[in-house]
């Protein structure tokens, strides 16, 4: 907290005589005399981000009487480095930081860690035993994935559209994926006749992939295994186009509320709860930890994972996600997470126990 303080109060007090106004970054600005937590975040192109975590961060924040500032890199790398850097000089005591690249973050952490910022690595492996590692058990997510889709095709001609090819949790969900699958491969009862990364996470490059495979395949196609519900709603709109949605599972992850209502009409197969309320909340309780008390080891309830790709190990904490298919979607809606008419929207009443 004692970092940049006086140079912050500086520049505040020069933007209030120039606008009339309090400057700020994201919510709020770091005032000079209260602890200043900080997110750089990837882009807001899923909702989860805006809606779920971030409310639940400055919650947490709130109550402790600490700050939130915030950056949004927009899927650019090289902006992320920069937002890094004007978070820094902002005065953040703790930065939470959602890579776009978790490679190309390196220079930017660096000057964090050097400027005496600790890092969270939020949801995202950035594999520095320096910072801190926050998510859900993205192993466990993949194969909750697969287990669901294979439970309904056992055997047949499966797709993979994987996730970001520069985002470790894709090959994260991936591995899963396989680890149940494997047997069947290696019998032949699982044929893999498609796999992509989906450059961003994009649902449209989602969409195209499925398009390409679906025409490789002569729609020749069983099951999908989706990395998450963006992707998801790619490959649903991809199937939609051949008459083929709600014929294919699919799987996903976030619980998004549209692909939440796709598990209800049916076109969605099972997308994977991670409760990104109690992710945020928790991420929020570390940081203000580290901004006491910048030992990583010290965090309360921490463990070591050393499952990435350089083999680092990493203190870290592990949320357990829960897979949600049709026949348990009221958890969500008792859990506040989604509005039952939403939920329902197109939803024959009494095809789905949640949709009465």
């Amino acid at each position: 907290m004692q970092r940049l303080r006086m140079e912050t109060a500086a520049l505040l007090a020069m933007a209030v005589a120039a606008t009339g106004t309090m400057a700020s970054v994201g919510a709020v600005t770091a005032q000079a005399d209260e602890t200043v937590v900080a997110v750089s975040w990837r882009e807001f192109q899923e909702e989860r981000w805006a809606l779920r975590d971030k409310p639940a961060i400055q919650a947490v924040l709130e109550k402790a009487g600490a700050q939130y500032i915030e950056t949004d890199a927009a899927g650019s790398a090289e902006k992320q480095i920069a937002d890094i850097e004007q978070l820094i000089n902002q005065g953040a005591d703790v930065i939470l930081i959602l890579a776009v690249d978790p490679s190309a973050v390196g220079p930017a952490v660096n000057n964090a860690i050097n400027n005496g910022v600790p890092v969270i690595g939020y949801d995202q492996l950035i594999e520095d035993p320096r910072t801190f590692y926050i998510t859900f058990d993205n192993v466990e997510v993949g194969r909750m994935q697969a287990r669901a889709i294979q439970d309904v095709v056992p055997e047949g001609r499966y797709v993979f559209i994987k996730g970001n090819p520069a985002d470790p949790n894709s090959d994260f969900l991936h591995g899963g994926q396989l680890e149940v699958l494997k047997v069947a491969m290696d019998a032949g009862k699982i044929v893999n006749v498609g796999e992509q990364y989906t450059d961003g996470w994009d649902p449209s490059v989602a969409q195209r992939n499925m398009d390409q495979i679906l025409t490789d395949n002569d729609n020749n196609v069983d099951a999908v295994v989706a990395s998450n519900d963006g992707t998801a709603g790619g490959v649903v709109a991809a199937l939609a186009s051949q008459g083929l949605a709600g014929e294919i599972p699919v799987s996903g992850q976030d619980a998004d509320n549209a692909a939440l209502n796709r598990v209800a009409l049916g076109t969605q197969t099972v997308t994977v709860w991670k409760d990104a309320r109690q992710l945020g909340a928790e991420a929020a309780r570390v940081a203000l930890q580290l901004a006491e008390n910048p030992d990583l080891n010290a965090v309360e309830g921490s463990t070591m994972f050393s499952d990435g790709p350089n083999g680092a190990n990493m203190v870290s904490i592990l949320l357990e996600p829960t897979p949600i298919t049709r026949d348990n979607l009221q958890l969500v809606v008792d859990a506040g997470w989604i509005a039952a008419d939403e939920l329902c929207a197109g939803v024959e009443s009494g095809s789905v126990d949640a949709c009465p």
